[in-house]
């Protein structure tokens, strides 16, 4: 669906240059909701231009649907860009003009026929359930009803992606949380495959199946979802997904460990998906040596998988606890061996 292929762009300008994306690569299968997180300045927005060409590359290829879009001459550019819509952080709507006359632009500029685009409008307003402000004028709305119509808008020329660039950003959880339910809605019912930017792991965590984390113009690390929340390997991906899942052991259970006399060793296992359901300490309990106290568990839906994180103390002779640790490798759980700092 979306192949962009090591794609570079800089800005330039005072007699410096900014380099805003560096050799990037990401793969978007149809169907996906794919997320790309990073902080202010990570290259996000630049990135996402570059999907329907607000930003044209310096280098590297951009191909949708199996076209080179940086090849095409402007009538075909124009022609792939009524199969992408775009939803905008300030969302760009025309304050002076109805909700109507906002979900309409895109088709009055297409020529469609009256008739059609008031039908196609009702449909869109009854989608994102906004049929009451049909009338109203944008400016009287509130910023949730505005992305809705943002939404709409975008979905007026009934595109196959939809990029979304921090759409959230500037709305309340609850509202957020709604904006997300409607975006799941156009992916599932509408088979709309959906590039987002945020900075929020929030948003990534409730509705994206797989994500990429940029940091200084790079993609520092991308996967499915799960996978990347469950073994962050780069340290900004670390930072980014203890804002969501925080597995640190409690300051006041990290004191009374430290004055433990007795010999043992202090385990991080982290379960996903079928695994999440093993009775592993109940086989460890009857087969082992060794004393298992439960420190910290955390349990987490991701998309439909669940990720477990359970901090164990394990109790007695290191010969009998690197038999545990065997155990639970050979049963197809990470483990990690934690030490106190």
């Amino acid at each position: 669906m979306i192949s962009i292929q090591n794609v570079s762009k800089s800005f330039y300008g005072k007699g410096a240059s900014v380099d805003a994306l560096k050799h990037v690569s990401l793969e978007i299968q149809d169907g996906d909701i794919f997320g790309v997180i990073g902080f202010s300045g990570a290259g996000k927005s630049t990135l996402i231009r570059t999907v329907n060409l607000l930003e044209r590359p310096d280098e590297g290829r951009v191909v949708v649907n199996g076209e080179d879009i940086i090849a095409l001459s402007k009538k075909e550019l124009r022609r792939v860009r009524k199969t992408i819509g775009m939803v905008f952080q300030q969302f760009n709507l025309l304050n002076s003009k109805t909700v109507y006359q906002n979900i309409a632009a895109p088709l009055i500029l297409n020529k469609v026929p009256k008739a059609e685009i008031k039908k196609r409008v009702q449909q869109l307003l009854e989608f994102v359930e906004l049929e009451e402000k049909i009338d109203t004028y944008v400016d009287k709305l509130s910023g949730g009803h505005k992305l809705r119509v943002g939404i709409a808008r975008a979905l007026a020329t009934n595109p196959s992606i939809l990029l979304c660039d921090e759409a959230t950003s500037a709305l309340d959880p609850k509202t957020t949380a709604s904006i997300l339910e409607l975006l799941k809605k156009v992916n599932r019912e509408l088979n709309v495959t959906i590039l987002l930017i945020t900075h929020e792991m929030n948003v990534i965590r409730n509705i994206c199946n797989r994500v990429a984390v940029m940091e200084d113009g790079a993609v520092v690390e991308q996967g499915n979802v799960i996978d990347v929340f469950g073994s962050p390997v780069h340290e900004i991906t670390k930072g980014f997904v203890k804002t969501v899942i925080d597995d640190t052991i409690p300051g006041s259970i990290r004191a009374a460990l430290k004055q433990e006399k007795r010999p043992g060793e202090i385990i991080k296992l982290k379960f996903r998906g079928e695994t999440a359901q093993d009775s592993l300490l109940s086989r460890i309990n009857k087969t082992y040596d060794v004393e298992t106290s439960i420190l910290f568990a955390t349990v987490s839906e991701l998309q439909g998988s669940v990720l477990s994180i359970l901090i164990l103390k394990l109790t007695g002779a290191q010969e009998e606890i690197e038999k545990v640790i065997k155990h639970i490798k050979d049963s197809n759980v990470e483990v990690e061996r934690v030490v106190l700092e």
